[in-house]
């Protein structure tokens, strides 16, 4: 087995023409040089070197073994690179799960300061919606997941939960509403209006609207189910209802619907970023935490 330190030394060597330029260049003594030539002609099985004058010059074989050398030593070059970008987070892959809003509202700005400073990254992004992102987390199928909070199922003990922000549900009524006046609502003020069902399957989104509901002595009547925020706010508009949406979920208005803050409680869900306690340290999740926390702030959240 021919060791890749000695086949560096021969390369020097062969490079600066003499024993004793070799020595002077990488900081041993002519006798150390000679002794590790020695042995390299051991493990070849043959004579790598020859005198000429004071210098010396190559054989066949050791021509051969200084090319290989210097093909070794550009891909250690190159590993040692390599190795860095991925230690840094600029390389390697990353997997996100998030639910929608998250998907218009977090996802796409963070993923765009993650490129800009990562450009060799590799991303897998999938919409876990109305199904719950965090066992994908869990399970090891993705490296982060943006989960809501609170909910029944707490998160498994080998993950950690990164807290991004607070997004307080809104009132969405119609305009010309008979509440329209007022700007903070006590929530039990819609207790006896028609609801627009703005989260058709059961989750952390849903016991929310409903506990809050509770809380306020009531449960929704709900007359119309729909599947998303956007449509959700089209049903309102039309008179069909109020509704419950949350902050994320009303980046773009209708313009037939006006928003009012409510209060008595005021449900807000938690949203968080979920990692495994064995993809902490990593570069490429830290990055896209960083991004998410330098989104959160640009909202003002």
């Amino acid at each position: 087995m021919l060791d890749v330190r000695r086949l560096q030394i021969l390369r020097a060597v062969v490079t600066s023409g003499s024993v004793t330029s070799a020595a002077g260049n990488l900081g041993y003594t002519p006798s150390a040089i000679s002794q590790q030539l020695a042995v390299l002609e051991r493990e070849a099985g043959t004579a790598l070197l020859e005198r000429v004058g004071r210098g010396v010059r190559p054989t066949a074989a050791g021509q051969l073994l200084t090319e290989h050398a210097a093909i070794l030593s550009k891909n250690l070059t190159e590993a040692e690179s390599a190795l860095r970008d991925l230690k840094e987070g600029r390389t390697g892959h990353l997997s996100v799960r998030y639910f929608a809003t998250a998907g218009v509202a977090l996802v796409p700005p963070a993923m765009a300061q993650l490129h800009k400073h990562h450009p060799g990254l590799q991303i897998d992004l999938k919409l876990i919606d109305p199904e719950d992102p965090l066992p994908e987390v869990e399970q090891g199928r993705a490296d982060v997941a943006i989960v809501v909070f609170p909910r029944s199922n707490p998160a498994r003990g080998n993950v950690q939960l990164i807290h991004l922000m607070n997004d307080p549900l809104r009132a969405v009524l119609p305009r010309g509403h008979r509440l329209a006046s007022k700007r903070v609502l006590d929530l039990a003020d819609l207790a006896d209006e028609p609801w627009v069902g703005s989260d058709w399957t059961p989750g952390p989104c849903q016991d929310l609207m409903l506990n809050a509901c509770a809380a306020a002595g009531f449960t929704p009547k709900v007359t119309v189910e729909s599947e998303d925020y956007a449509t959700t706010q089209g049903f309102v508009a039309a008179g069909l209802g109020v509704a419950m949406v949350p902050g994320l979920g009303l980046n773009t208005t209708h313009s037939g619907v006006l928003v009012r803050r409510v209060r008595r409680p005021e449900p807000t869900r938690e949203i968080f970023a979920a990692i495994r306690d064995s993809s902490a340290a990593d570069p490429a999740v830290q990055a896209f935490l960083s991004a998410l926390k330098d989104v959160v702030t640009r909202l003002g959240k």
